[in-house]
């Protein structure tokens, strides 16, 4: 795509660009050159210019800065035309109208019911039904892995957990589970053409839109009826309101979830001294769960929010109408928050796991609790169940989803038993 926009964003301070790689070959790599290039780095998104925040305490300042918003039509290139709906990333930008795209009080009107239905009280009241499903997932785990088969960990237990738990909190059919899956795989995967991943969304709409008439007519006790029936006094959400919800909740609560089970599972199987500390006690799950949500971040670039006037970060300049990245990836492993050891994953280390790896401020991922509430029934009933669980192939072999904003694999195999 011809950006000639590209010309006039100012360079960062060590003018270096980096081209953040579709095909996810070298995630360690990019998230140095990332931080190398300053607290601004200046990036290309399949030639598209942006900037990316790299370090904790500004990405801290300016998501909570008015002046970054998420209205697409502040966008520069947008407006211009050089961004057009035949980029492939505009889907996760113009995602239809929700909490994820609007900002102020109409982000408050379309974020408060789903927040209202992911209460810590309703979290724990379907606890039962996630331990049920986890036992009967590491069931057919334990089928696959017979006999010493290898079994692949992220299709038979990581993916269709929270795939599971979602569809249940939206009144969603099982049966449809599988569907969505392939759905949401397709929509994310940089080899899918655009225009099928556009026609992809277009399907999600018209589900979504089925789903929100049948709950209209039949309400029950699931989040899609609660974003329907208004508070009294309220105003109701529109149709698109509801449909653009759902299509991005589920997006964002069952992907960021797997990758948070599979990148905790592969830290500690790189990392024996460490599982060993937990599985005797030592250490908890929650720590657990927090140093890889510090470290091997599920969501690795979060696209875009854009600049309604000029905004100073360090010696650079966010023009106005220019687009930025919150790269939580390397956030998470910035020296200034987290220590000289950043880049070590260490269920022991010395500072406090203080990560922003769902958000700051009025946008932090609603899912948030929800995420780590499965993932601390998934990983003590995984291990607990099979304590010896490895690897069946070299670390290094084990390869990313070709994802540009999602830090998920292609395949997770293991052998259960020694």
């Amino acid at each position: 795509m011809n950006c000639p926009h590209a010309a006039a964003q100012a360079a960062a301070p060590n003018g270096a660009t980096v081209v953040i790689d579709p095909m996810v070959q070298d995630l360690d790599g990019e998230t140095a050159r990332l931080r190398d290039a300053g607290p601004l780095a200046r990036i290309e998104l399949l030639g598209v210019p942006a900037w990316a925040l790299t370090r904790h305490a500004d990405a801290r300042q300016l998501l909570l800065d008015p002046r970054l918003v998420k209205d697409l039509d502040a966008w520069g290139l947008w407006q211009s035309g050089e961004v057009t709906h035949a980029w492939p990333l505009i889907g996760m930008i113009d995602a239809g109208r929700s909490m994820f795209t609007v900002d102020g009080d109409e982000h408050r009107r379309l974020r408060t019911k789903t927040s209202q239905a992911l209460t810590p009280r309703r979290l724990e009241a379907i606890r039962p039904d996630i331990e049920k499903f986890t036992e009967e997932l590491l069931d057919a785990l334990a089928e696959g892995g017979r006999d010493g088969a290898v079994v692949d960990l992220k299709s038979v237990f990581a993916q269709p957990l929270p795939m599971r738990v979602v569809g249940m909190l939206m009144g969603v059919d099982p049966a449809e589970n599988a569907m969505l899956t392939r759905q949401y795989k397709a929509f994310f995967s940089m080899l899918t053409p655009q225009d099928e991943r556009l026609a992809l969304l277009a399907e999600l709409d018209v589900f979504y839109a089925g789903l929100v008439r049948e709950k209209t007519a039949r309400p029950t006790d699931d989040l899609t009826s609660a974003l329907i029936l208004a508070d009294e006094g309220g105003e109701p959400l529109t149709e698109e309101e509801v449909v653009g919800n759902l299509k991005a909740m589920v997006a964002a609560g069952h992907e960021t979830t797997i990758g948070l089970i599979l990148n905790a599972v592969r830290a500690l199987l790189a990392h024996p001294d460490q599982l060993r500390m937990v599985l005797d006690g030592e250490v908890s799950w929650e720590t657990v769960i927090e140093e890889t949500l510090r470290w091997d971040t599920p969501t690795t670039h979060l696209l875009m929010r854009f600049a309604t006037e000029d905004i100073q970060v360090g010696d650079s300049v966010i023009g106005k109408g220019e687009g930025v990245v919150i790269s939580y990836r390397v956030i998470g492993r910035d020296p200034a928050q987290h220590g000289p050891d950043a880049d070590a994953f260490d269920i022991t280390r010395a500072t406090p796991i203080r990560h922003m790896t769902f958000g700051h401020g009025p946008h932090i991922c609603p899912g948030a609790a929800l995420s780590r509430v499965e993932a601390g029934i998934a990983l003590p009933a995984l291990f607990g169940r099979f304590p010896e669980l490895r690897l069946a192939v070299p670390d290094a072999d084990i390869r990313k989803l070709p994802v540009m904003t999602q830090n998920d694999m292609e395949a997770f195999p293991v052998l259960l038993n020694a």
